[in-house]
């Protein structure tokens, strides 16, 4: 296929050229109607490219097929038979991919260190939830990927189970044996969904881990945003083989879906394709060689060290992604809280995940010279400035299997059954009705229909007085906890 072709931004930069004056949505009439004040900041250019797709970049009546042609060019560049894209972050491909392959009450195997949209994507369905449990690393206080293993042991006992989801790479760049799984998966007759929301990269570089679609899956789920190049909220999932329907998977994104979907996500999902298609494998080949660079010189600083194929050498995780940086800041006294605070007040540097033991800044093929260079020194900055941080009240992290609470109660029934509000002294043995999740990375540590025990309040609530954040539960102190009556 031609891939120097794009059509969202070819219909948009036609669109611009007619001088089209439109008499619908949206109001701000390609910026005339935008405050002076909002375009001084945005720009201008960002309300021109504001145009609504139907009847706009293309007719409604007489389709010019400028997203589908999109869509095809995108499936042709990853190996996919089908490719959808999605202005609304890959929380909705998810869901839509999970509702494509079981309905209410149906069983799916998930991994539990599963971001919070699935669990989402499990109260809204009311699916069934069998968890597949990650493998848990002591030394780091980490979940790595499930094993092959893992999910063949969980069909065996739910052989009614639709498929499986499975999450790589993770937050902290852990990689799944996504081939082994698939082959596991399909061994048993059912599809394997994989969140590969941090892997939108991998296809276009051969020293990157394996990419969904060439590992056997079936339906791929990517936010482009994250370590791509196209805006916030954009996503694509990708279809490949017979064992979920694309018009199954079509419906299921409609009814998820906005009728008002953004050309702006649209039109940087194409450009972005093309970009990497014809540069890709330059541009992600320099920002491995900035990574390792990187690595090296915060390898050599006291109190860091950083995560890297040692987890596939002790055969805790398959692959590692290594524009994956995620330093251990145990050795400076302070928490990865307190270090991502720091640097964001004190080097206006902003790392992309933080939890009690670690900080995780990735690096993209958007970075330069001058962003290596920054990172680096911030970093050295923080190491000679750790002493000045007030040390941290201590977190009780749960041990080994600790967070694999006993599911009592489908999540569906108990997020929307009657509840009560109990004091942390006595919420322990009570099923959680609500999901309760340290956010930056955004994995739960309790899920609705989840017994409570008292390791998970005793975590919980000395993280919070570390500096954790809990954005989704009831009550963010967590003083009282959301319960089943």
């Amino acid at each position: 296929m031609d891939h120097s072709r794009v059509p969202v931004l070819e219909a948009l930069e036609e669109f611009r050229r007619r001088g089209d004056v439109v008499y619908g949505p949206p109001g701000h009439r390609q910026g005339r109607g935008a405050d002076p004040r909002v375009k001084k900041i945005l720009g201008e250019g960002v309300f021109a490219s504001d145009v609504l797709n139907m009847n706009g970049l293309d007719d409604r009546r007489l389709s010019q097929g400028v997203l589908a042609d999109a869509q095809e060019l995108m499936a042709d560049a990853v190996g996919a038979d089908r490719t959808f894209f999605s202005t609304c972050g890959s929380s909705l491909s998810v869901k839509t991919g999970m509702l494509a392959v079981a309905g209410p009450g149906e069983k799916l195997l998930i991994s539990r260190n599963s971001h919070k949209s699935v669990i989402a994507a499990v109260i809204i369905n009311g699916v069934t939830p069998i968890w597949v449990h990650p493998k848990f690393d002591a030394e780091r206080h980490l979940a790595h990927p499930p094993e092959p293993e893992d999910v063949r042991r969980r069909l065996e006992e739910h052989p009614d189970a639709k498929g499986m989801l499975l999450i790589t790479p993770t937050d902290w760049g852990s990689c799944a044996d996504v081939r082994g799984v698939a082959e596991v998966c399909h061994e048993f007759g059912v599809p394997l969904i994989v969140d590969e929301a941090w892997g939108a990269h991998l296809p276009f570089h051969p020293e990157l881990p394996t990419w969904g679609m060439d590992a056997g899956a079936d339906l791929v789920v990517t936010s482009v945003h994250k370590m791509g190049g196209a805006i916030e909220q954009s996503s694509v999932f990708h279809l490949k083989g017979d064992r979920i329907s694309p018009e199954v998977l079509a419906q299921r994104e409609d009814l998820l879906g906005t009728t008002s979907s953004s050309s702006l996500v649209y039109a940087t999902l194409d450009g972005w394709r093309r970009q990497m298609v014809e540069q890709g494998r330059d541009l992600l080949g320099t920002a491995l060689a900035r990574a390792r660079r990187i690595r090296e010189a915060v390898d050599a600083m006291p109190g860091l060290s950083v995560m890297g194929q040692e987890i596939v050498h002790e055969r805790l995780a398959h692959e590692h992604d290594p524009l994956k940086l995620t330093v251990d800041v145990r050795g400076l006294g302070i928490t990865g809280m307190q270090a991502a605070e720091w640097l964001r007040a004190t080097c206006h540097v902003d790392v992309g995940s933080a939890d009690t033991l670690r900080i995780c800044p990735q690096i993209t093929h958007g970075d330069d010279d001058r962003t290596e260079a920054l990172l680096v020194e911030s970093l050295g900055r923080l190491v000679k400035d750790a002493e000045s941080i007030e040390r941290p009240p201590r977190v009780l992290l749960p041990p080994a299997g600790g967070l694999e609470l006993e599911q009592a109660v489908r999540p569906r029934d108990a997020f929307f059954g009657n509840v009560d509000h109990v004091p942390a002294d006595r919420a322990a043995g009570r099923v959680a009705a609500e999901t309760i999740t340290p956010y930056p990375p955004g994995v739960p540590a309790v899920v609705p229909g989840e017994v409570i025990t008292q390791e998970v309040v005793d975590y919980l609530r000395s993280g919070v007085a570390a500096g954790m954040l809990l954005p989704d539960a009831a009550d963010g102190k967590l003083e009282t906890f959301r319960v089943v009556a």
